[in-house]
């Protein structure tokens, strides 16, 4: 059956309206309309509130007394997405690790560009460490975009000499905003829905004249050690595959603990198609084994 899903999956990214590279305005609401079709399970509940003045949604699972904390960055090429849009796939972390989600609404380019979206997702998450008491029970998770953030934040807090959470997780990265990964021509044909001209246009309007090789906006080029655990997971029919690629061949040589998760004939941030596709539900157990593991070394480490 994992072969008809994949291609039901493709097919209806290829026929959907929505176009990342696309006027802002129109796709906002065709991304958030298909981020929502599905109705979440009866018993998500959420809550808006804020961390560090910044929006943001907390997610809980009904009768679960959580074990922790998912903090959630969302995709959308820095220029679309949201918070509730992301609920779908930060609930189901939430469900199978055992822990509460907190899905950020950081501003989005071109109205805010760079050092916008970094700031909001920098000051939620001291906020929250600083209402847990520490940092030990958080889990950081990105898609998209939102990965790229995440591994930003990761980068700033060690800088500062921060607590960092207990481990990352980072759903299909855009890491290089350089955009010269191979993948970009090698996978044009394959990815469904995203192309080298859609990044390079959401690319240049985050970065509003920032050089798209510094640090602080492209990780693969960044000094990573001294982060914590991190798992990459990717599908292997997008154009981003070697922002993931790179940028867990990069921790490796800065010597942290990565793990690199590549499945095989699926689309970007593939996951979020999990009531779909077996292929991202398997991808969001091992998400949670990684979750799971890292956190429970933490406890036994305190």
């Amino acid at each position: 059956m994992t072969a008809q899903q994949r291609d039901m999956v493709d097919q209806i990214l290829r026929n959907a309206p929505f176009d990342l590279g696309g006027d802002v305005a129109a796709q906002r609401p065709l991304l958030e309309q298909m981020l929502t079709s599905q109705p979440l399970p009866a018993d998500v509940r959420m809550t808006s509130g804020d961390l560090g003045g910044v929006p943001v949604i907390f997610i809980d699972i009904a009768d679960v007394e959580p074990r922790g904390t998912i903090f959630h960055i969302h995709g959308g090429g820095f220029a679309l997405g949201s918070a509730g849009g992301s609920v779908g796939l930060a609930s189901s972390l939430a469900r199978k690790t055992g822990m509460r989600a907190v899905s950020v609404d950081y501003r989005l380019a071109p109205e805010h560009p760079y050092p916008a979206a970094l700031q909001d997702v920098t000051a939620a998450y001291r906020a929250l460490a600083g209402q847990a008491g520490s940092a030990g029970h958080i889990v950081v998770s990105g898609e998209s975009a939102g990965g790229n953030l995440a591994i930003e934040l990761l980068i700033a807090d060690k800088e500062e000499g921060l607590t960092m959470p207990a481990a990352a997780l980072l759903l299909s990265p855009m890491t290089d905003l350089t955009v010269t990964g191979s993948s970009y021509a090698g996978k044009a044909h394959a990815d469904p829905a995203i192309s080298a001209q859609a990044i390079r246009t959401r690319a240049a309007d985050y970065l509003a004249g920032t050089d798209p090789a510094d640090p602080l906006v492209s990780p693969i080029f960044a000094d990573l050690s001294g982060l914590p655990p991190l798992l990459i997971q990717a599908g292997s029919h997008e154009v981003l595959l070697d922002d993931a690629t790179r940028l867990a061949a990069k921790a490796a040589a800065d010597d942290v603990a990565v793990i690199l998760d590549i499945t095989p004939g699926v689309p970007h941030v593939f996951q979020a198609f999990a009531a779909l596709l077996d292929e991202g539900d398997a991808a969001l157990n091992r998400a949670a084994r990684f979750v799971k593991d890292n956190t429970t070394a933490q406890k036994a480490a305190a």
